[in-house]
């Protein structure tokens, strides 16, 4: 009997290619049979969602991009109901108490303020990715 592992797939929305590179090593540190795929602004998110095959099982979205921002994508994706039951975690520089509340009233399930060190973000994407929503805002 062959059995296959059933691999987690995570889409990081980010406009700052530095920012990913990281975050998908962070990723692979914590499991390397995790897939990232990325788009650097919310509008290229949304049009990979909906042409893609596979839906991702988180997607993390910074908040300041061009062109369509996170707050812009995260209430479309609310909106599509294939796309609507996906965990959003914001992924952000900011610490601003605005944006945290305004990013959970439409929907996401966490937000991470991009910590200043690797072993932070590893810590932080860990609880995330085990579903502990709560614990990552006090991580870094």
């Amino acid at each position: 009997m062959n059995r296959t592992r059933v691999q987690k797939t995570l889409l990081i929305v980010d406009d700052d290619p530095d920012d990913i590179q990281l975050f998908c090593e962070a990723v692979s540190e914590i499991n390397n049979t995790f897939h990232c795929y990325s788009a650097a602004n919310g509008e290229e998110a949304l049009q990979l969602l909906k042409s893609a095959i596979v839906k991702p099982d988180f997607i993390f979205l910074d908040l300041n991009m061009p062109r369509m921002n996170g707050k812009q994508c995260l209430a479309q994706l609310k909106k599509d109901i294939r796309l609507a039951k996906i965990p959003v975690v914001i992924y952000s520089t900011s610490k601003i108490k605005e944006d945290i509340e305004d990013a959970f009233h439409h929907g996401a399930v966490s937000f991470i303020t991009k910590p200043t060190k690797f072993e932070y973000l590893v810590k932080a994407l860990s609880h995330v990715l085990a579903g502990e929503w709560e614990l990552v805002n006090s991580l870094s």
